[in-house]
């Protein structure tokens, strides 16, 4: 396959690269910069393609939509629309580029996350519940509203609705080492808050899983089976890197120093089950959580 790629130079994109070429696919990477290789194509986030490349799209056979601003740092009123909008123009330049085209991809999957379903306590939440209320919430309803259109123009469209992926190079794993290394990680407040995460491998291979299989449609939930408390993943985290969890951070000293964002990534709860990639028959290399994080610490 031909396989164009947005927010290819992230942790997630970097990987799925290296697993596409593996595979033998050809490349083709929109970057918002001036191109310097071949395989490289020009887009804006707001603007799109320019018309005299479209006819480089033509020959695409698949999209995986990464791009997206970072949701992490404190959460300003413009980082905020930052945020949303590079989802939402980002995702929107996309599709109104491939309804410009004779031949169009076979498949769309484009990237989302677990914040569609917001701060639900215990619930346990599938892909057939429904979008919560928070920020992030509501901007993943909106992300995905623009990503179906693409369903309009006869394009197969997946929604990847990913967990917190755990990667020693970068995400929230990334973060927490240092300091649970150095003797001072701990609970986050209650310790109660359901999360919901995936390893880097399994994240890779359901994107793969969801361009290889025609069946695959809709949102699926890229989670693992076995989600956690944070009590439950601090204590896991500790034992695979032989550190105490002794030092905790309260909910007062989360808002007092992340805000907003602290509540929705650290505080919130939300435990999600990959119902639909289960019924897909999607086999999860590392379906518990101290494989995972033994995986990815090593």
């Amino acid at each position: 396959m031909k396989i164009l790629i947005t927010g290819a130079s992230g942790l997630l994109g970097e990987n799925l690269q290296k697993s596409f070429l593996a595979k033998g696919h050809e490349l083709l990477l929109a970057t918002r910069h001036k191109p310097e290789k071949d395989n490289q194509i020009y887009w804006n986030i707001e603007k799109g393609f320019r018309e005299e490349d479209l006819p480089r799209l033509e020959s695409v056979d698949a999209v995986v939509h990464l791009a997206g601003e970072t949701i992490t740092g404190r959460w300003s009123e413009e980082k905020k629309r930052k945020i949303r909008d590079s989802r939402i123009f980002g995702t929107r330049s996309l599709v109104d580029a491939f309804s410009k085209l004779a031949n169009k991809p076979k498949v769309f999957v484009s990237s989302s996350a677990i914040g569609f379903y917001g701060d639900r306590a215990d619930e346990e939440l599938t892909e057939l519940s429904a979008a919560g209320d928070t920020f992030l919430a509501k901007t993943c309803a909106e992300w995905e509203a623009e990503a179906r259109r693409a369903e309009d123009l006869g394009i197969r469209t997946v929604l990847v609705r990913t967990g917190v992926v755990l990667a020693k190079e970068g995400g929230a794993l990334g973060q927490m080492l240092t300091p649970f290394k150095l003797g001072v990680g701990g609970v986050v407040g209650s310790g109660k808050q359901w999360m919901s995460w995936i390893s880097l491998e399994d994240e890779i291979e359901i994107f793969n899983f969801a361009l290889e299989n025609e069946n695959v449609r809709g949102a699926i939930n890229a989670t693992a089976p076995n989600p956690a408390t944070n009590e439950e993943f601090t204590k896991t985290l500790g034992a695979v890197i032989s550190r105490p969890t002794i030092l905790p951070l309260p909910e007062f000293a989360v808002n007092l120093v992340f805000g907003e964002m602290g509540d929705a990534l650290l505080l919130d709860s939300t435990r999600v089950l990959p119902k639909r990639l289960t019924d897909f028959g999607y086999q999860f290399k590392h379906p518990t959580l101290k494989e995972a994080l033994e995986t990815a610490v090593k």
